[in-house]
């Protein structure tokens, strides 16, 4: 809950979606549900997205859930980041290392999204399955996050400087410094989180570390 008051009180425009966005598994509709419903809600997220009206403080706030595959997320990004107010990036924190490329290259085409660079929404990457031993902590994610972004960047500039006339084109962070979240147009924080299911016969439970939030209530 306080995730989503947090990013209310942050951006007070006609914008009223927030994204839950991430890669497929990362534990995106889980959090959905239990923020809508409290419970644990079937869907077919690798088919198309689920929406729900949120409300906080007497206003509504529409849920965007964001299929996660390669093949379809764009598609729906598309269609609804010109209404986001927020957008919650879900990252599985036990298995993001050796996803780390697929993650970086989505949170890429996320950072230089033209759209999102002139809104310059609240971008909150949520740390998910805390719960599990082999997790990595909030600041090990933001970590290794920045130094395959800082790859990437670096890749791709180099691939754009060798085509004319793409000077135009956006750049992540600083030109000549290694990449780190302090660089980006739009404002990133971060946030552990903990979304699971004890069994099939018990509702979802998500809990939220509050430290990662402060940002967000300024």
């Amino acid at each position: 809950m306080a995730v989503f008051f947090a990013i209310w009180k942050r951006s007070r425009s006609v914008k009223n979606c927030i994204l839950i966005t991430g890669l497929c598994d990362s534990g995106k509709t889980l959090i959905y549900s239990h923020l809508l419903h409290s419970k644990y809600v079937g869907t077919h997220t690798s088919i198309k997205e689920n929406i729900g009206d949120y409300v906080v403080k007497n206003r509504a706030l529409r849920l965007i859930d964001i299929p996660g595959h390669e093949r379809l997320r764009g598609r729906y990004i598309d269609a609804y980041k010109g209404l986001a107010r927020g957008v919650i990036f879900v990252v599985d924190s036990v298995t993001l290392q050796k996803e780390i490329r697929d993650a970086a290259e989505f949170l890429y085409t996320l950072l230089l999204d033209p759209v999102l660079l002139k809104a310059k929404p609240q971008l909150l990457i949520l740390c998910n399955k805390q719960d599990q031993t082999m997790a990595k902590a909030a600041n090990v994610v933001k970590s290794l996050l920045e130094k395959e972004l800082n790859v990437l960047k670096v890749t791709k500039t180099n691939q754009l400087t060798s085509i004319e006339g793409s000077s135009n084109t956006a750049y992540l962070g600083s030109a000549g410094k290694d990449f780190d979240f302090t660089q980006s147009t739009i404002p990133v924080d971060f946030a552990e989180c903990c979304a699971f299911r004890k069994d099939e016969n018990t509702e979802p439970e998500l809990k939220v570390s509050q430290n990662g939030l402060k940002a967000l209530f300024e």
